[in-house]
C-alpha cells in the first residue's frame, strides 16, 4: 500500500514539474512573439519614415523626374516642332529648370480641361503651359508670375470689326476651360450681344475656323495671338480693347511648396544670369519676362 502512494506521490510531482516546465515555456514565447512584433513594427514604422523622406526629397528636386504638364496645341508657349518633336518658350525654359535641379526633364502633353485629374493623380507634377493664375490663386500652389498677359480678341483684318462693340451678332470661339473662357464669363452683358459663343479643343482649330470664315472672332491669349499671326502670316488683327489682364505662373498640386520653391529658385537664377532674357528673345524677339524686374 504505502509502496503504491508512494509511487502516484511520485507520479502526481512529476507531472506538477512537467506543468510547471510547459507554463514558463508558454510564457517565454508569448514574451518573444511581443518582442518580435514590436520589433517588426519598429522596423516598419522606420521603412515608412525613410519612404516619406525619400519622397520629401524627391519632391523637393533633389533627385528623380520632373514631369511638366502641358497643351500640346499651345504655341509658342508648349506645341509639337517641325521635327516632331516637343518645343516651346515654356518647355524650354522647364527644361532649363530640370538640367539645374539635377532632375531628369519629361514633357506630357495633356488634354486642357483634364490638367486638375493630372495633377491631383499625380501624372504630372507642375502645369506649365502659358497657365493664368489671375481667378485660380487658391486652386494651385503658385510660383512667382514669369509673365505678363492679356485676354484679347483676334479678327480678320478686313472683317469690318474694330471694337468688342462690333462683335454683336458674330459668331467668337474659345478654347475650352481655358483663360479666355472664364474672362467671357465674367462680362455677360458681352456675350449677350453674340450671335453664338463657340468652345474648341485648341487655338490651332480656332485659327483654322476663322481662317475658313466659320467664325469672326476668336478670344485667347495676346502672346499665343501674336505668335499664330506672324507664324501663319495670315491677315488677322488683334483688337485694342482687351478682356483681362492676367499673369502666367506655374501650377503645382496644392500643398506642394518643396518642388515650387526648388523651381522658383531656379528661375530667380536664371532671371539674375540673363538665361531668361536670353530665351524670351528667342521665341518673342524681346524680353517679355517679369521675375527680378
Amino acid at each position: 500500500m504505502k509502496k503504491r502512494f508512494l509511487c502516484a506521490a511520485m507520479a502526481s510531482i512529476m507531472a506538477f514539474s512537467l506543468t510547471a516546465c510547459g507554463g514558463n515555456g508558454a510564457e517565454t514565447t508569448a514574451a518573444d512573439t511581443q518582442a518580435e512584433t514590436s520589433a517588426e513594427d519598429t522596423a516598419a514604422e522606420s521603412t515608412q519614415a525613410e519612404d516619406t523622406e525619400a519622397e520629401d526629397t524627391q519632391a523637393a528636386g533633389e533627385g528623380g523626374t520632373l514631369i511638366v504638364g502641358f497643351d500640346q496645341d499651345f504655341p509658342p508657349m508648349g506645341f509639337v516642332g517641325d521635327d516632331g518633336e516637343f518645343t516651346g518658350f515654356d518647355l524650354e525654359l522647364a527644361q532649363e529648370v530640370a538640367d539645374r535641379l539635377g532632375l531628369e526633364y519629361q514633357a506630357q502633353p495633356i488634354a486642357w480641361d483634364s490638367k486638375d485629374m493630372e495633377l491631383e493623380s499625380g501624372n504630372i507634377d507642375c502645369i506649365w503651359n502659358g497657365f493664368t493664375m489671375t481667378g485660380r490663386e487658391d486652386a494651385y500652389t503658385w510660383s512667382e508670375p514669369y509673365m505678363e498677359n492679356t485676354q484679347v480678341f483676334v479678327v480678320a483684318k478686313d472683317s469690318g470689326i474694330t471694337s468688342q462693340a462690333d462683335l454683336a451678332g458674330k459668331v467668337v470661339e474659345c478654347q475650352v476651360d481655358s483663360s479666355a473662357e472664364a474672362a467671357l464669363k465674367e462680362v455677360p452683358e458681352l456675350t449677350a450681344t453674340f450671335k453664338e459663343l463657340l468652345t474648341t479643343a485648341d487655338y490651332n482649330t480656332a485659327f483654322m475656323d476663322l481662317e475658313q470664315g466659320a467664325v469672326d472672332a476668336i478670344a485667347m491669349d495676346v502672346v499665343v495671338a501674336e505668335y499664330q499671326i506672324t507664324q501663319r502670316n495670315v491677315d488677322f488683327v488683334t483688337l485694342d480693347d482687351t478682356l483681362s489682364a492676367e499673369q502666367y505662373a506655374i501650377g503645382f498640386k496644392k500643398g506642394n511648396e518643396a518642388l515650387r520653391d526648388k523651381v522658383q529658385g531656379a528661375l530667380e537664377e536664371m532671371a539674375a544670369d540673363g538665361t531668361l532674357k536670353e530665351i524670351s528673345e528667342k521665341w518673342f524677339g524681346k524680353d517679355i519676362t517679369t521675375i527680378g524686374k
